[in-house]
């Protein structure tokens, strides 16, 4: 299984699942361009994706789907939460077709590629995570979190790859820009996990077996990428865990 991120961050967030024959997006917050440069980038194209599976409806997760679906008529799986929310946003027409409807935490599969979604604690109608299981190695997507649950932890735990949500360095955020109740929004339980979070989500998951953590969308206001490394490494080093060695620690641009 290979994992790759396309994009991250506030501004968009997508990711590109492998497996055997099939290819599946993880939400499609940029645009048709962007998707097929980004895809070109680690040797695919869009004209191969078997699906793109939405974690919730906020825009810099779904507003290319509807282009991705009429340019090249790939089905969209989204809870029906979810889905309910999508409609609220103008993506122009969207094939019947190809709107394709689960229900909760309930596992399905695409082509190679089991897949468990697993419910997450942010602002949205239904907000899920998802793990990727090709019957050799599993993978996971665990981004746009306000807390890590005990749920979320099992539901990734044993994956090889993990794509980690390591969104700010609460002093940036305390002291930056955004206005208060904007603070108060992302570092609350329905928020996003910060890199002092991602540092003892990485710590528990390195202990279940995993191999490589990406860190995923940062905040371009309250982050930066050398940030979010080291105080993950940082944290993971005080639990006896050596990056480089014990795993392989990146982060997604």
């Amino acid at each position: 299984m290979e994992l790759y991120s396309l994009k991250s961050g506030s501004k968009g967030n997508s990711c590109l699942v492998c497996a055997g024959r099939t290819k599946i997006l993880v939400d499609c917050g940029i645009s048709g361009k962007a998707v097929k440069d980004a895809m070109a980038r680690v040797g695919a194209a869009p004209e191969e994706l078997d699906a793109i599976v939405v974690t919730h409806e906020h825009s810099d997760h779904i507003k290319g789907i509807g282009v991705m679906m009429r340019r090249y008529g790939i089905p969209v799986y989204a809870n029906s939460a979810t889905w309910a929310a999508i409609m609220t946003n103008d993506l122009g027409r969207l094939n019947d077709e190809n709107i394709k409807i689960f229900e909760g935490a309930e596992p399905f599969s695409i082509g190679d590629i089991g897949i468990s979604p697993f419910p997450i604690p942010h602002d949205a109608a239904c907000p899920v995570g998802y793990r990727f299981d090709d019957g050799n190695e599993c993978g996971a997507v665990a981004t746009d979190m306000g807390i890590l649950t005990e749920e979320v932890m099992r539901a990734v735990a044993g994956c090889k790859t993990v794509l980690l949500e390591s969104n700010h360095d609460i002093s940036m955020l305390e002291v930056g820009s955004y206005p208060y109740p904007l603070k108060q929004r992302i570092r609350g339980r329905l928020g996003h996990l910060s890199n002092d979070d991602a540092g003892k989500g990485a710590e528990l998951l390195v202990k279940t077996g995993t191999e490589n953590i990406i860190l995923g969308h940062l905040s371009e206001e309250n982050n930066y990428p050398a940030l979010a490394f080291e105080t993950v490494k940082a944290a993971l080093s005080r639990a006896g865990i050596t990056t480089g060695r014990d795993l392989k620690l990146s982060v997604a641009t």
